[in-house]
């Protein structure tokens, strides 16, 4: 191998001067000779919220300052402490920190992402949860609590003080956020007007204890585990931080004080520009904020946690992939602390593999790929630029629209923000149905034969009901994309328990495998992704042998597979021989084209193809198989 040496670097730029540059016109003419008179616009691609993305930007020009982590400064690396069992808990949260965690994120039980565990929110369980954690050595605590585990947060204080600990030498962010709990319950049994001076209450209280905070979270995860959007979710972290700083400044707190005392958390999911974006946007939103308050923007705290609605349970290990590709996003856009859900999480309690998986996600990012070495990396790049611009112009409008409906609990108290999400979530839902939007393993190269993922036994905390719901409107429930085709999965695995075998659909291949193997293996994806088993076949020309078979497969449902030539002559055909054998229900891998009427007359009954609605196709299929 020639070693690479100052002088062949300088031959290596004297030959690339030699080229003329390439300039946007240049590649433009390549592209439209591809497209062959398509238009150009098929290119763009767009967002949940209508935000163009193009296939190809310029070096931006006065790019935006984002002052956020400064470079070098990794963030922190936080590990979710959620086991009901408070001994249990604390070998996790001392395991994790041994092993290369910097903070713990305290899940208490009835928090909005405690998803069915958590922690008992007593002083006895605070007290053997932090039983020698060193809170006071730069570790940092965050708190996720609802109404019903509150006092947690207080508990948490006087664990502190009574340890001799002094306050404002822990990190602690208290994670309190009313407003989030009531957008995901659609309840509250009391108005803003008592809400705010309990929560700005809690605040000073703490304040005076000597905690530097913050105390109050601006939580965007109420919106997208809801299915929203990423201006949603930014407009709802807006409107929410500042019906906080509205509260804390009407109980008398300085505005200069009370920004410090608020910060905000986002989802971060496998869409990495947009996620990049996302953080990028907030930042630029939140330094507007603090100017519209007179004041000099400092960097807003932004605590980030890979996303709940992108988990799957159906082959878990993919769910590792997604959340590497949310943490590097996240970690990019400048995210000060992130937490990473573990990839079984889904399925139950994590298992100490699980993690030690989301452990080391952030610890091979920062330590191997050395992702915080430089500030704000995506600075200058035309596509995430413009991107983050976009989200910004439109959150903002978002925003306001909010804003003017009396702020964020009002604008719930009128379903406002529940419409959009409800709306976006619509289209969401459409997309999955229509695997547009892929989970692999879920909505796409499904296995039925994966192995069974362990997680732990454990029993919830029960908790007290929360007084009774006065104040009522459209609640917003967080969701997982998967589940529909999960509900389905399930369905296979009764049924495969209750009668030895799951229901089956024959692949009626025709012709050569280079007829039929890419259709063959669509058409197996798009069964198996709602756990109909594909009976796969090597081929057939003779009608009476496919018939033959497809009696012998057992099979109700049968789908014939192969290439646009080889339908036009023997579709028709097979298809009457499948009907012939007794087939309850006869697909065609493909369009029908004009072929159609045809098909449908000798016993086709449907036809499946990439961006029809398999959802709904499979849900018929199990219909026809009872």
């Amino acid at each position: 191998m020639t070693p690479v040496t100052e002088a062949s670097i300088t031959e290596d730029l004297r030959l690339a001067a030699d080229f003329q540059p390439a300039t946007y016109d240049d590649w433009r003419k390549l592209v439209d000779g591809v497209l062959k008179g398509a238009p150009f616009e098929k290119l763009i691609g767009k967002t949940a919220d209508g935000l163009k993305i193009n296939p190809i930007y310029p070096r931006a020009q006065n790019a935006a300052v984002v002052a956020g982590r400064p470079a070098a400064a990794p963030w922190q690396i936080m590990q979710r402490i959620d086991h009901p069992d408070a001994a249990a808990a604390n070998a996790q949260a001392l395991h994790d920190l041994e092993n290369g965690a910097t903070g713990l994120t305290l899940v208490f039980s009835g928090a909005n992402g405690a998803h069915g565990f958590g922690l008992e929110p007593s002083a006895e369980a605070v007290e053997k949860v932090l039983a020698g954690v060193f809170i006071d050595a730069e570790i940092g605590i965050e708190l996720q609590v609802g109404p019903q585990s509150r006092m947690a947060a207080i508990h948490v204080a006087e664990y502190v003080k009574r340890k001799g600990l002094g306050p404002a030498a822990c990190n602690i962010r208290f994670g309190l956020d009313p407003i989030g709990a009531c957008a995901v319950w659609g309840s509250s049994p009391y108005a803003w007007s008592e809400i705010a001076p309990a929560v700005t209450g809690a605040v000073k209280g703490l304040a005076a204890m000597g905690f530097k905070g913050p105390f109050a979270v601006a939580d965007g995860r109420v919106i997208h585990d809801a299915g929203g959007s990423e201006v949603q979710e930014l407009a709802f972290v807006l409107a929410t931080g500042v019906a906080y700083l509205r509260a804390l400044e009407g109980a008398g707190v300085a505005l200069e004080d009370a920004r410090a005392m608020v910060y905000a958390r986002l989802s971060a999911d496998a869409d990495e520009f947009l996620t990049l974006a996302k953080f990028r946007a907030l930042r630029l939103l939140w330094a507007r904020i603090e100017q519209a308050c007179g004041l000099t923007p400092e960097p807003l705290f932004v605590a980030a946690e890979t996303a709940w609605r992108m988990l799957t349970q159906r082959d878990p290990y993919v769910n590792m992939l997604r959340a590497t590709v949310a943490t590097f996003s996240a970690g990019l856009g400048g995210a000060d602390a992130i937490t990473v859900l573990p990839h079984t999480l889904a399925l139950g309690l994590p298992d100490p593999f699980a993690r030690r998986a989301a452990r080391n996600t952030q610890l091979v990012l920062l330590e191997e790929s050395n992702l915080a070495k430089v500030s704000d990396p995506a600075a200058g790049s035309g596509g995430i630029e413009s991107l983050a611009q976009q989200l910004c112009e439109a959150a903002w409008t978002l925003f306001q629209e909010i804003e003017r409906a009396g702020g964020a609990f009002a604008a719930l108290e009128q379903s406002l923000i529940q419409r959009k999400v409800a709306a976006t979530r619509s289209v969401r839902e459409a997309n999955i149905a229509k695997r547009k939007e892929v989970l692999t393993g879920a909505t796409e190269f499904p296995n039925l034969h994966e192995a069974h993922v362990a997680v732990l036994d454990a029993k919830p905390v029960e908790l007290p009901p929360y007084g009774e719901a006065k104040f009522k409107f459209d609640a917003l429930p967080p969701m997982r994309l998967a589940a529909p085709f999960e509900a389905l999965r399930d369905r296979s695995d009764q049924i495969r328990k209750d009668k030895g075998a799951r229901p089956g659909i024959f692949l009626a291949n025709l012709g050569t495998p280079a007829d039929f193997t890419a259709r063959a293996t669509f058409a197996k994806s798009f069964f198996e992704t709602g756990g109909i088993e594909a009976l796969d076949t090597n081929g057939f020309t003779d009608p009476a042998a496919l018939g033959a078979a497809f009696k012998a497969s057992g099979a109700a449902l049968a789908c014939l597979c192969s290439s646009g030539k080889v339908y036009a002559g023997q579709a028709i055909v097979a298809a009457k021989a499948l009907q012939a054998a007794g087939a309850k229900h006869i697909y065609l891998a493909g369009r029908p084209g004009e072929q159609e009427a045809a098909l449908r007359a000798a016993g086709v009954n449907e036809f499946v193809f990439a961006g029809g609605d398999a959802l709904t196709v499979l849900q018929e299929a199990y219909r026809l198989t009872e």
